[in-house]
């Protein structure tokens, strides 16, 4: 993504920008709509806690009739639980691909999971839909059947996605599988290098058994928005990286 930035010689993680605009005149017209906060980087790194970018945006765009969807690993969103409860249908996603922390503070700099796991059940008990953001799934590492034990309660959506290796991610990854997991490089080997999809079909079918045992839906769309609040969360296979359609 530093291609749509200023930063040609700095590494991605290591820069942040605040983003300033002008006060949003007329929210309105993004009555309907929905927005994604955010993709490319989170919405509530520690540094939104003295700026406070995305509760300014939250509540420019209160009252505009617009949907609202954030996707986080930081708990500091409890901050703005109010503003997000005021927007109709807003939805709130958590990613947690582990629930093993050493792993986790390998990957990230975030917040716990325990914590991620606590404000998605303090926004799920507050009646603001919650999503289980299982991804990037590590194979032979992310035990998302534990996951999903995990977060079925306090949840209306888990969202699977497996690990996708491409541009030098690619590379930084295999090196860390080999220094920490070396019993696992037979097995990267083999679906990043020789595209074996057994791993992921395979495991496509210990998860549907498991839904099918939780009384779970198990499906490739997500319709979570159209059920009752009440029940129990839809499970999504996203396994489509790499032509992986089973």
């Amino acid at each position: 993504m530093k291609r749509f930035t200023h930063h040609d010689n700095e590494d991605w993680g290591t820069f942040i920008d605040v983003k300033i605009w002008p006060e949003i005149k007329n929210p309105e017209k993004y009555s309907g709509r929905e927005i994604f906060i955010a993709s490319v980087t989170d919405p509530y790194q520690p540094c939104e806690e003295k700026f406070m970018r995305t509760r300014a945006l939250l509540s420019e765009l209160q009252g505009s009739g617009a949907r609202i969807s954030i996707a986080t690993k930081s708990d500091l969103i409890l901050r703005d639980l109010d503003l997000i409860k005021s927007f109709k249908d807003s939805r709130v996603s958590f990613s947690i691909n582990t629930l093993d922390e050493d792993f986790k503070s390998e990957m990230d700099c975030a917040v716990s999971i325990e914590r991620r796991l606590n404000a998605m059940k303090i926004f799920h008990d507050a009646g603001v839909r919650t999503t289980c953001f299982i991804s990037p799934i590590f194979p032979g590492i992310s035990d998302v059947k534990a996951i999903i034990m995990r977060a079925k309660d306090i949840c209306n959506l888990i969202w699977l996605e497996n690990l996708n290796l491409r541009g030098d991610y690619r590379v930084k990854i295999l090196n860390w599988i080999h220094d920490h997991h070396p019993e696992l490089d037979l097995l990267y080997h083999e679906i990043y290098s020789r595209k074996n999809y057994s791993y992921w079909f395979n495991l496509n079918d210990e998860i549907k058994a498991l839904a099918e045992a939780l009384n779970l839906p198990y499906v490739r769309n997500d319709d979570s928005m159209k059920r009752d609040f009440s029940a129990p969360p839809v499970i999504v296979n996203y396994f489509f990286h790499e032509q992986i359609t089973r």
